[in-house]
């Protein structure tokens, strides 16, 4: 997990003593002692008890109760602190969404710090944790560690967002952060390039269908520069890119296999099966009477060589590569026989690996080495080795030709031992011998039947079974023989039962008149007394072939049989292609395409390796992508409508700027006139770019003569006639600031009377009080308090009542705020909860604050963006509310908002209504997007706002209420 790895890396951390103390307590009433520690003021005491919790959460125990006072830990500067603060958050986010969101606005606070590392771990930390309300907010702290001027930053930010991707793909489109990822793979630092490449590589394995990573001649370029400057794990991802590449021609793929050849002497194992997948790979491509193709294949074999001197686990994983590798080529390491030869402290795992490609080596020139070999390893203790030992020998016969009378007698030594599980397996392999080599080596036969007492396993049985059968006119005693595997016929496996009745079958048509009674009593004991289907339908068959057309029978049951290949474990072609393309993943280890064992991977693309063609030919594999020659496939539409979705068929119209001019096709202007898309107007804003003005009345239903100017403008010109807010919008007003009301009364403060109300001035939140002495006594030593609160308010400074305060004397003072405060969700959202001490007594108050105050002044959102967002959000999370007795045109209410910071992205009117869409952004990075409906002539307003934390959607409706009608 993300944070157990995190919780690694904090040990450098570590104080002076061992952190195990932490996870030796066993106490009981733990929690309630964490609580109190959490909250104490002293910042050891309080690291201290964040050890503890994060230790106990990694043992299993559950701290989720004690989320609200970790989340508070994380105003500090201590960076030990924040990093165990940010593991807990990614552990527990999941289960406290709502608690997780009000943590925010320190993420974003975070990434604007000045220390990289703290900017980045913020960034990572966001990312890890997957709640979908958190995603949005995680937009503009992203965007801007994109374009940080830390290198640091800047890849953990690429990485980031693949993270994101995973949550919501959609999001990530709308945001442009594909397009930056995409940049970032032309920065000059080689590891921001290879988080870039990483990043995309793991989008596109989700979207097999994008062109994410366009490859051209260029790009291929700058990856293959910073491969020689990036750390290994850099290099592995860019090598895992240059691998889903298809060069041009064959001068391209020698002149990448030469910037990349390099890397075959790097330290790291992963670099070096990369490297080796992408040689071999682009080797295809490469006529073979060329000199260059020839000196590659010498030095592909040292690199594999020096994999096998390294521990058990890693030799494993490089013999299973160099399996398939030897499948492919073995001309690479047909020199190299003696590197395979096992070790006496190999595990088995890898004796076994190296077996198997001692055989795929095996030639003429070595094989006299190979066989002596493989008689000292029938010699070994352990069963599994020496049982593939003696079926390696056996497949040397089958492979060479000229082995085989060696083989065969090496065999029959082996039997001569008598070692029970030796001659078993002999047995089994001499089968596949006389298969190979018909009327050759028949004379062992007797030996073989020498040892019929000894063979116990089913496998073994069968094969001298099989063999009996084959050769019962050679063996004078067969049907004796048969019929002593008949005493146990139900007790033998369904392998055993299905041998001996086709044996005794061919038994009976080459010695008809000897073995009519055996004949009879297995066809009996198959179709009569078995309950295997396989069994009694066989029995059945020979049953009605024999006693129908026996000559029938004959040509059937002993048919010649085709000759045995080589190799019968040889993977079959194509999937050896794709295994080619993933050398160096676990596919080359399983020797399975990804989609068998990757969960959920239907639109896994498969790999193949690209076709060899002559100089200057272009080659594009429909399975690779696109070639650098050829143009990108057409890019899926980045907003996909769901069936009756018409927004999203007018958002695919309108964001693709249009070239040519001419009337609108007139399917774009049906049945869409009269529907309310967005709860009212969005449609009809869209609307008058795709047909008529709307102001003309003429709706969709009227294509124009000539498409309107904007339209021919760069990207999402198209919506530029619609957002053109010049002289639509006039200057701002002024910010509403409410009437100031009666917070604590004297009656309640022994004397202290507490007035006041909220303002935002340039950006800074103002408590604005009026505290007024009505007591006989004079008050001093004033200090105020909030407690948590669901948008972290809290004081920025001391409250500044420099004089005392004498009876009858009224005091105005503002108290800046900040939002970095602890975060707790209040009843309602925007309650405050204070505390007020002077030298009398310390006295407490609730009010409530217009959440106008926490609209910031970035919160303009774009018009694209606007549009997307609106259609991502669930139309669950809408709102609709009623302004009564307004009085104000549209202009007006837009300038009137303006001042709060409620900022108007659009304008259109339609029929006499106007509508306005809106966006606002809170300042822990929450948007709420509205639209207004404003009737000329009507006091009543609608407003529906859509958020993708709906519960601030009541306080924003109160905030327009209130600036509108004041």
């Amino acid at each position: 997990m993300e944070w157990a790895n995190q919780l690694c890396e904090n040990r450098q951390f570590g104080s002076k003593m061992t952190d195990s103390k932490y996870f030796t307590t066993t106490k009981k009433g733990e929690i309630f002692e964490l609580k109190a520690e959490l909250n104490s003021d002293k910042k050891e005491k309080k690291k201290e008890a964040v050890k503890k919790v994060i230790a106990s959460m990694t043992v299993g125990k559950d701290v989720s109760a004690l989320f609200p006072d970790v989340v508070n830990c994380m105003q500090t500067d201590n960076l030990e602190l924040k990093k165990l603060v940010y593991l807990y958050l990614m552990n527990y986010a999941k289960s406290q969404p709502d608690m997780a969101i009000m943590a925010v606005n320190t993420f974003v606070k975070d990434c604007e710090d000045p220390n990289p590392l703290i900017r980045a771990l913020a960034v990572r930390t966001m990312g890890c944790i997957r709640v979908d309300k958190i995603t949005e907010y995680l937009c503009e702290p992203l965007r801007k560690c994109l374009k940080d001027e830390d290198p640091y930053v800047r890849k953990t930010a690429a990485v980031c967002v693949a993270k994101l991707h995973d949550i919501n793909a959609q999001l990530v489109e709308d945001q442009g952060f594909l397009d930056t990822l995409k940049d970032l793979i032309s920065d000059s630092n080689p590891m921001v390039v290879a988080n870039a490449v990483a990043a995309l590589s793991e989008i596109a394995e989700s979207h097999p269908n994008s062109n994410l990573l366009d490859l051209n001649p260029q790009s291929i370029n700058k990856l293959l520069t910073a491969l020689n400057e990036c750390t290994e794990w850099g290099q592995i991802f860019i090598l895992d890119c240059l691998a889903n590449y298809t060069p041009r021609d064959d001068r391209e793929s020698q002149s990448i296999c030469e910037r990349v050849t390099p890397r075959l002497s790097h330290a790291n194992s992963a670099v070096v099966l990369s490297a080796v997948k992408v040689l071999m790979k682009f080797m295809e491509m490469l006529p073979k009477d060329l000199d260059y193709y020839g000196t590659l294949l010498k030095k592909l074999a040292p690199p594999l060589v020096t994999l096998l001197s390294a521990e058990p686990e890693l030799q494993y994983v490089a013999l299973r590569n160099i399996n398939l590798i030897v499948q492919k080529r073995p001309e690479i390491l047909k020199h190299e026989m003696k590197v395979f030869f096992v070790k006496y402290n190999d595990p088995i795992y890898v004796k076994l690996e190296k077996l198997d490609i001692m055989i795929r080596l095996a030639s003429q020139a070595n094989i006299a080495q190979v066989l002596a070999e493989l008689k000292e390893y029938a010699t070994e203790v352990d069963v599994d080795f020496v049982r593939k030992a003696v079926r390696a020998i056996g497949r040397c016969a089958i492979k060479v030709e000229q082995s085989a009378e060696r083989c065969v007698s090496t065999l029959l030594d082996l039997i001569q031992t008598k070692v029970n599980y030796v001659v078993q397996e002999a047995i089994v392999v001499i089968k596949d011998i006389f298969r190979k080599y018909p009327n050759k080596y028949e004379s062992v036969i007797a030996t073989l039947c020498e040892n019929l007492d000894s063979l116990d396993e089913p496998e073994a049985r069968a094969a001298m079974i099989w063999i009996v059968g084959e050769y019962a006119e050679r063996i004078d005693n067969a049907d004796e023989l048969l019929e002593s595997f008949l005493e146990g016929f139900h007790d033998e496996s369904t392998q055993v039962q299905l041998q001996l009745l086709t044996a005794i079958v061919k038994l009976f048509l080459k010695k008809p008149t000897e073995t009519q009674e055996l004949v009879q009593q297995v066809l009996s004991l198959a179709t009569q007394d078995s309950d295997n289907p396989d069994l009694r339908d066989r029995g059945y068959i020979y049953w009605r072939l024999l006693s129908t057309d026996p000559v029938a029978a004959k040509e059937v049951v002993l048919a010649e049989k085709p000759l045995i290949s080589e190799e019968t474990d040889l993977i079959e072609p194509t999937l050896l292609e794709e295994l080619i393309c993933h050398i160096g993943t676990l596919a080359s280890v399983y020797h399975k395409p990804p989609s068998a064992f990757v969960e959920g991977s239907r639109g896994v693309m498969h790999k193949r390796l690209p076709a060899r063609t002559g100089s200057g030919e272009g080659t594009e594999s429909p399975e690779m992508g696109n070639t650098a020659g050829g143009s990108a496939p057409e890019a899926a539409t980045s907003i996909i409508p769901s069936q009756g979705d018409l927004l999203g068929d007018l958002l695919n119209l309108d964001m693709a700027p249009q070239t040519t001019t001419g009337p609108t096709p007139p399917t774009s202007g049906m049945q869409m006139g009269g529907m309310d898309l967005l709860g009212g107007g969005l449609d009809s804003l869209l609307g008058g770019d795709i047909g008529g003005s709307p102001a003309m009345g003429a709706g969709f239903g009227a294509a124009p003569a000539v498409m309107p100017a904007s339209l021919n403008a760069p990207v999402g010109g198209g919506l530029g006639d619609l957002f053109d807010l010049g002289g639509g919008v006039g200057m701002p007003m002024g910010a509403y600031i409410p009437p100031k009301t009666v917070w604590l009364q004297a009656m309640k403060a022994k004397g202290l009377e507490i007035s006041g109300t909220f303002a935002r001035r340039a950006g800074v939140i103002q408590m604005e009080l009026v505290l007024t002495n009505k007591a006989m006594s004079i008050m001093t030593d004033f200090a105020i308090q909030f407690n948590r609160n669901s948008f972290g308010l809290a004081p920025a400074g001391p409250l500044q009542v420099l004089t005392p305060l004498g009876p009858n004397q009224t005091i105005e003072v503002s108290l800046p705020l900040s939002t970095v405060g602890p975060v707790m969700k209040m009843d309602p959202l925007n309650n405050l909860q204070v505390a007020v001490k002077n030298n009398i007594d310390v006295f407490y108050f609730s009010c409530q604050y217009p959440i106008s105050m926490l609209f910031v002044e970035d919160g303009k959102m774009e018009r694209q963006v606007f549009l997307a967002t609106w259609k991502d959000i669930p139309s669950d999370n809408e709102s609709q509310f009623q302004i009564q007795d307004c009085h104000l045109n549209s202009e007006a209410a837009s300038n009137k908002l303006q001042g709060s910071n409620i900022f108007t992205i659009a304008k259109r009117t339609v029929e006499g209504q106007d509508m306005l869409y809106m966006s606002i952004k809170l300042s822990n990075g929450i948007w709420v997007l509205a639209e207004l409906k404003v009737q000329a002539g009507n006091p009543n307003y609608t407003i529906s706002l859509k958020c993708r934390a709906p519960e601030v959607s009541q306080c924003v409706f109160q905030c327009y209420e209130a600036v509108l009608k004041n």
